[in-house]
């Protein structure tokens, strides 16, 4: 099986108990970027369908951007910000919130480009 298919198999493992609450801890960290990228959409789109709460840990900035409807952002266990993508994306809090989400709006302007 490859990557993308045992996250996918883990994932329905986890679901198949019908929990109140999910928890997924870099859930695509040892995955290529274009499969996590179609993972994303996926447990979006399975999210969506199930009304799970679900509790995404990600160092991924597009990845926290993509998947959630609300971004915790947090600095050495401090809540930093807390809103949804676009709230955090274009009015960030302090000046980690921008650090952390200025790589992308570079990416953005590389694509534009």
């Amino acid at each position: 099986l490859s990557g993308g298919q045992r996250q996918r198999i883990a994932l329905a493992r986890a679901l198949a108990v019908e929990p109140r609450v999910l928890l997924l801890d870099e859930p695509f960290g040892a995955l290529d970027a274009k499969v996590r990228k179609e993972l994303r959409r996926w447990l979006r789109r399975l999210h969506d369908e199930l009304h799970i709460t679900s509790i995404f840990v990600t160092h991924d900035q597009d990845e926290a951007l993509e998947v959630a409807d609300r971004i915790v952002l947090m600095d050495h266990g401090r809540v930093e910000q807390v809103g949804t993508p676009q709230e955090v994306y274009e009015r960030p809090a302090t000046p980690f919130v921008y650090g952390f989400l200025e790589a992308v709006g570079r990416a953005e302007e590389a694509v534009d480009k």
